[in-house]
């Protein structure tokens, strides 16, 4: 079984301190499921460290360091250096790889390596190995001791999580049972520690509300302090439940294909989000505005290098619209300018006309007032021949006057009004006429 945790030293360089001689510094790598850590180590450490593991182990690891040189120095030799630098890498990795987790779970090998205090070895058997102890020393009631778990804990729930990944890439039937019972292991011993973690919370909890154990104050938790570990272990319940839900879904779908050649090693969207549930890179369910869109046609045989690509040549594509609506938008402006203008002058000579209009109203106004105290001239030339009676009345023939009538009444002339003409005799029959009367009536 691979180890989670890969060791390493790949070089060695020289370090020279202010004060003392020159040495040489080893380089150890270690490859962590999510990140790289280098450290220095000199010989003399290499030393100690066997000596501390052959004590606290009881037994000697399963390599050996090499011999040490009195009369040549790897400062001033590089063939020995790089003879040392091999030794020393077969000398972890035999203590890494070994079957026997006894030195890898020791304080002395967490120490020599920088590792957090109770952290096993980053590997399956040391967290086995770990687990039993607790349960031999009657579970976890030391609120440090139960941190140092539950760091255990999210190391298997990664590594876990990382052979599921593996399985998924994997391109043959023998890699993906490998990683899937790899990942069941890792699971099952992930439920296990949280039901550590859950029972040694309680007694925990239930010690620091009396301190019925009578622990001292850096070993009582406050309410704060439960709640905040018990929502820990309940995201690492839901991540481990969420994992296993992923790997049941991913035998079944194997077990159903007639051909791990056929099928592949293709995982579903689902299958993927599936993996990542849980924790803060999951993605938020339910609608999301602005969300990732699901593969298309176009991506879904695309590679990185190729998604890349048509991204790029998509953005291109978008910039060029841009420009293209850029200027629609610039002569929609000039034409918006052109109409604003047109307005300006027609308001103008609506204006004008509203001026003029309001003169010529002023003259008619004008006009009829005027008109109103036009007077009426009537002139009737008429000519009257009237003819007197009997008693002498002489034929009256008068030419009709002028007058002007400036009032609504009506105006009554009578020949009898006007003065009478010397009367003349007329001759044949005698005729009598009405005097003629001129009316004028002004409305």
């Amino acid at each position: 079984m691979a180890p989670a945790l890969e060791i390493s030293i790949p070089n060695a360089s020289t370090a020279t301190p202010s004060y003392g001689k020159a040495y040489t510094l080893y380089h150890i790598v270690l490859q962590l499921p999510l990140r790289k850590h280098e450290i220095g180590k000199r010989y003399t450490d290499f030393g100690n460290l066997n000596e501390q593991l052959v004590s606290q182990a009881g037994q000697a690891p399963p390599a050996s360091i090499p011999a040490k040189s009195w009369f040549r120095r790897t400062v001033n030799s590089e063939a020995l250096t790089e003879e040392r630098r091999q030794a020393l890498e077969k000398y972890v990795k035999c203590i890494v790889e070994s079957d026997d987790a006894r030195w890898r779970s020791s304080s002395a090998w967490r120490s020599f390596l920088n590792l957090p205090s109770g952290t096993a070895s980053s590997n399956t058997n040391g967290t086995i190995s770990s687990s039993k102890r607790r349960e031999s020393a009657g579970g976890i009631k030391d609120p440090n001791e139960w941190l140092d778990a539950h760091r255990e804990l999210k190391d298997q729930i990664q590594s876990a999580r990382q052979l599921l990944k593996q399985r998924e890439a994997a391109t043959t039937a023998q890699a993906q049972h490998s990683a899937s019972a790899e990942a069941k292991g890792g699971l099952v011993r992930a439920a296990a520690a949280i039901t550590q973690l859950d029972d040694g919370l309680k007694s925990i909890a239930s010690a620091s509300k009396g301190d019925d154990a009578g622990w001292g104050g850096s070993k009582r938790l406050g309410d704060g302090e439960l709640r905040r570990r018990r929502d820990l272990l309940g995201a690492a319940k839901k991540e481990v439940e969420g994992l296993e839900a992923v790997l049941r879904s991913m035998v079944t779908k194997s077990s159903n294909v007639t051909s791990a050649v056929q099928t592949g090693a293709v995982a579903t969207s689902g299958d993927k989000d599936g993996l990542w549930k849980g924790t803060a890179a999951a993605k938020p369910s339910g609608r999301v505005l602005g969300g990732p869109l699901k593969e298309t046609e176009r991506t879904r045989e695309l590679d990185n290098s190729g998604v890349l690509q048509l991204q790029t040549q998509i953005m291109e594509d978008q910039e060029e619209d841009v420009m293209s609506l850029g200027k629609t938008v610039a002569k929609l402006k000039d034409m918006g300018i052109m109409v604003n203008e047109e307005l300006t002058i027609q308001n103008e000579m609506l204006g004008l006309l509203e001026n003029d209009t309001d003169r010529v109203q002023g003259k008619i106004d004008v006009a009829k007032k005027r008109i109103g105290k036009i007077s009426f001239t009537v002139v009737r030339r008429s000519r009257h021949r009237l003819q007197e009676h009997s008693h002498g009345t002489a034929l009256v023939n008068r030419d009709c006057q002028t007058f002007d009538c400036t009032s609504s009444t009506e105006c009554y002339y009578s020949a009898a009004a006007l003065p009478k003409p010397p009367s003349q005799d007329i001759e044949g029959p005698s005729r009598g006429t009405d005097a003629s009367i001129v009316v004028a009536s002004i409305t």
